[in-house]
């Protein structure tokens, strides 16, 4: 079994307060809320941010980078972007120190991880609490339903506008989370110009993703343009990848939100 490793005392850090420590050789984010220290992996699932950066409430820590939030008690992830947990580990006070041991991926059920330790106990191994549950990805791709194949058989027959190729593109949904790229907030602009025979249209979407690094980029390129190319009036597509304005959760419908369990 791993050792406890000292990785700082415990006047080190306020209560409430965060700190970066090292241990083995990983870099792990302590937290101290409520007189109880919790130690978890300082990486955000989502994209890699490090979230002793990001604002603590509570026992919720916020990625800086596109406000994914994790209980620093278990390290399960409570909002999207982020949909796996991250590694909690064990913690132990001893006579005013504090000693963190690695977890292993695996070592526990998901989204679970150790209680912490009292900074007023003199010597107490951590063990597991309350689980708080992790977002999952085993889910299957909905089959559209007869009424939406006829809605979208619609769509591709009347003026195309704006408004018609954002309905389309209602369509493609990302593979991890199962929200339409709508309702996500993915599409900055659509705009139009006139193919060469002047008899169809080219339109040009700018796309964000919620993280530059973002795994489904290219299911989603290509997904976008399959949608789009069905409209009867489109010569060609083009999806172009922004990334400013950065994307944040504020740019959800509130369907987007009611999906995906944000309040």
């Amino acid at each position: 079994m791993p050792e406890f490793f000292h990785v700082a005392s415990t006047s080190d850090v306020p209560d409430p307060g965060k700190s970066l420590v090292e241990v083995d050789g990983e870099m792990i984010a302590l937290f101290h809320v409520a007189e109880t220290f919790y130690a978890i992996d300082d990486v955000c699932t989502h994209d890699g941010g490090p979230l002793v950066d990001g604002e603590l409430q509570g026992y919720t820590i916020a990625c800086p980078r596109h406000g994914a939030k994790f209980d620093i008690r278990t390290g399960a992830a409570l909002s999207m972007p982020a949909i796996r947990p991250t590694l909690a580990h064990d913690v132990k006070v001893e006579n005013g120190d504090i000693f963190v041991r690695l977890r292993e991926a695996g070592s526990g059920p998901t989204g679970s991880g150790p209680s912490a330790n009292s900074a007023t106990s003199s010597q107490q191994t951590a063990t597991p609490s309350s689980f708080f549950p992790a977002q999952t990805t085993d889910k299957q791709d909905p089959i559209p339903s007869p009424e939406e194949n006829t809605q979208s058989q619609s769509l591709t027959s009347e003026t195309l506008s704006e408004d018609i190729v954002r309905e389309l593109l209602k369509q493609v949904k990302d593979p991890e989370l199962f929200v339409n790229i709508i309702d996500l907030g993915l599409i900055y602009n659509v705009s139009f110009s006139a193919a060469p025979d002047n008899s169809k249209q080219n339109v040009s979407i700018d796309m964000t993703m919620t993280s530059p690094a973002c795994p489904a980029g290219p299911q989603l390129i290509a997904d976008t343009k399959r949608a789009v190319n069905t409209h009867e009036d489109v010569e060609d597509v083009e999806v172009r990848i922004v990334m400013e304005p950065p994307w944040t959760p504020d740019r959800m419908t509130d369907d987007g939100r009611d999906q995906l369990g944000i309040f």
